[in-house]
């Protein structure tokens, strides 16, 4: 039985060595690739470089290092070292512009083989995950979990969470961040059936505390948070993270959406 609980040991993510570009993933703008790595891993990359820029990765990393810690299943997660001459024969321009501009450090998605889209019409889920999922994408203001984008896959008979790249989108202007704002969840595909969200509501706060949300963004490389304007440095923009979703978890929650019926 997959169960995990609310803190890891560790206090960085492991590091791996891209060793072949694989191939891209041509959906949404980030394009991301399919990469192997020199633990003989295979990953979904998500490159630094892409459009979005490095605040995408720092979402992917608290939200999903947030919700494994809420026992909701989210695939493993590692920081890779890009050379970008791996990717010297890939033909196409747009592909090499985008590993020139993302040497270094990226994120690393374990990659699911055999993993299906979720589709609400060939599998219902359990309305008490239905609901914690729907409660989590409220608590991180995760606006793409929509019936059109679902961002949800199936694997081996469970619902995998992935792509929280475009969640926690107020840290793209820090000044107007509200941890009271509203969650709308009319476009949620679990909407239909998270008929539990008060009991989730009882349950989830209290797993949600200082020292947890402070071991998920020390996970986040300090180079993806320094030069954050408006912060000092790395440490100031951690503590800002903290500190916005603690109050969001533990205050008097007017965002929490009313599901529609």
């Amino acid at each position: 039985m997959f169960r995990l609980r609310p803190g890891y040991p560790w206090r960085v993510l492991e590091e791996v060595t891209a060793t072949r570009y694989v191939t891209p993933l041509r959906e949404g703008g980030s394009l991301p690739g399919v990469v192997e790595a020199d633990d003989l891993g295979t990953y979904v990359v998500k490159f630094r470089g892409a459009g979005q820029g490095r605040r995408v990765l720092v979402a992917e990393i608290i939200c999903a290092e947030l919700a494994r810690r809420l026992e909701l299943r989210t695939p493993d997660l590692k920081v890779i070292d890009l050379d970008p001459r791996i990717g010297a024969r890939e033909p196409d321009q747009e592909i090499q512009d985008l590993l020139q501009a993302s040497e270094g450090r990226n994120l690393a998605v374990d990659f699911l083989p055999g993993a299906l889209g979720f589709d609400p019409l060939a599998w219902t889920p359990d309305p008490g995950l239905a609901s914690r999922v729907l409660w989590f994408d409220a608590l991180v203001h995760n606006v793409d979990r929509s019936w059109r984008n679902p961002n949800l896959l199936v694997w081996h008979g469970n619902i995998w969470l992935i792509d929280h790249g475009a969640a926690l989108w107020f840290h793209h202007n820090w000044p107007t961040a509200d941890p009271q704002r509203r969650f709308d969840a009319r476009d949620h595909v679990l909407a239909p059936f998270a008929t539990r969200v008060k009991e989730a509501d009882a349950e989830l706060p209290a797993l949600i505390t200082e020292d947890l949300l402070r071991t998920v963004v020390d996970l986040v490389p300090g180079e993806w948070l320094d030069g954050e304007p408006g912060f000092a440095d790395a440490a100031a923009v951690r503590q800002a993270y903290v500190d916005h979703l603690l109050a969001r978890a533990h205050g008097p929650r007017a965002w929490l959406p009313e599901v529609p019926r």
